[in-house]
């Protein structure tokens, strides 16, 4: 069985299946601020779609991220490192791309397994 949360005509925001849970790409709560801000409060809401969708952080199996520009990666992989939990770190891509949003620096995609 497919279950959607939160689902509008483009897409939902979180889909479970077979107890694997996929997230739409999350942003920012602020694009005015800087990599860090972007990146930090964009890793909350995926705290909290993953809290709502009953999973965490221990539990992400896949991250894809995408960066506008790789000069922010470092500061993106400070924020990232201290987020994700000593020996979860999940599977991993980050691209650079173009953001949907000219002030958008960062932008995650996220599959987890539930708890």
């Amino acid at each position: 069985m497919i279950e959607r949360q939160e689902t509008k005509q483009r897409m939902s925001r979180i889909v479970k299946h077979n107890g694997t849970i996929y997230l739409c790409g999350q942003v920012c709560a602020d694009a005015e601020q800087d990599i860090t801000h972007q990146t930090q409060t964009m890793l909350d809401k995926v705290d909290a779609l993953l809290l709502q969708a009953g999973s965490d952080r221990e539990h992400i199996l896949s991250a894809t991220i995408y960066i506008k520009d790789m000069k922010d990666f470092a500061a993106m992989n400070a924020v990232w490192d201290a987020w994700v939990p000593e020996g979860y770190a999940p599977a991993r891509a980050c691209v650079q791309a173009s953001m949907a949003r000219e002030a958008l620096l960062v932008e995650i995609s996220v599959i987890a397994a539930e708890k």
